[in-house]
């Protein structure tokens, strides 16, 4: 019989990137070394980033400031849609705003989304094969993370959205064998100073 142990799956949203989002700013540079070295003595084993410029840069400031990690790249860490609901699963009274947010997002995401977070579930969530502990790093987007943390939650498929995430945030699960995933960090910015917790976070959920 395999034997299976507890993952502990890192998620962080890549750093404040420029308008053109080709690059990270200043302070997302910033933030990004901060969270490095917020990490520099956990025992992450592996670092994925998804293929976008700003992900991948952020990883990479990351690795910067841990001892024998590279950055590796993963498409199902990408920035997509995860899931698109229908009407009927919506709260009635936000399914019209819910909906209208949904047709903003580019044609690309939203048709290869659902099918890419099936599978970044099955990549990234629950225990590991063997006999130790696994503790990973997925740098990624807001909309994967709320994604991940959903399921972890066992909420349903559209609670992805109003999930949101600050550049640079951790978030961490823990998928134990044979008991519920546990979220153990949610959006944590304790490792940034005041004024780089605010960029990339929408100014109403500031609080």
């Amino acid at each position: 019989m395999t034997r299976t142990a507890t993952r502990y799956l890192y998620l962080a949203r890549h750093g404040e990137a420029t308008p053109d989002e080709s690059t990270l700013t200043d302070d997302g540079v910033r933030q990004s070394v901060l969270l490095g070295e917020r990490l520099r003595h956990s025992p992450l084993s592996a670092v994925h980033h998804g293929p976008l410029p700003r992900a991948e840069q952020t990883a990479r400031l990351i690795c910067d400031q841990l001892d024998g990690l590279r950055p590796q790249p993963s498409e199902l860490a990408g920035d997509y849609a995860p899931h698109l609901p229908l009407r009927e699963e919506l709260p009635p009274d936000s399914a019209d705003a819910l909906l209208t947010h949904l047709s903003q997002f580019p044609a690309e995401e939203r048709e290869r989304g659902p099918e890419s977070a099936q599978a970044a579930l099955a990549r990234f969530a629950g225990p590991v094969d063997g006999d130790e502990p696994r503790h990973e790093l997925v740098v990624t987007h807001t909309f994967l993370i709320g994604w991940l943390v959903r399921a972890a939650l066992d909420a349903p498929n559209w609670r992805w959205m109003g999930l949101n995430h600050a550049n640079a945030a951790l978030t961490i699960i823990r998928y134990a064998p044979d008991r519920p995933a546990s979220l153990l960090f949610f959006n944590d910015t304790g490792h940034l100073p005041a004024e780089l917790r605010r960029p990339g976070f929408p100014p109403d959920l500031c609080v």
